[in-house]
């Protein structure tokens, strides 16, 4: 099991996982969104390599549109 913080709350998942998992567990699958692990930013093209570790601190960013 390993315990994630994100956005502040931490959260516990009994396997690790990939960010697009992660992305795809809070429902946040195909979204405009910025993801930061432990203070660096991922880029989109590696959410599926980037390996989440327990006791990763992650934000995690939506864009919002409007004017």
């Amino acid at each position: 099991m390993i315990s994630v913080s994100i956005n502040g709350v931490v959260r516990q998942f009994d396997t690790p996982l990939n960010v697009v998992a992660l992305l795809e567990q809070m429902q946040l699958g195909g979204k405009r969104i910025a993801v930061e692990c432990n203070g660096e930013i991922i880029p989109r093209g590696q959410f599926d390599q980037h390996l989440l570790a327990d006791g990763d601190r992650l934000e995690i960013v939506a864009a919002v549109g409007g004017g």
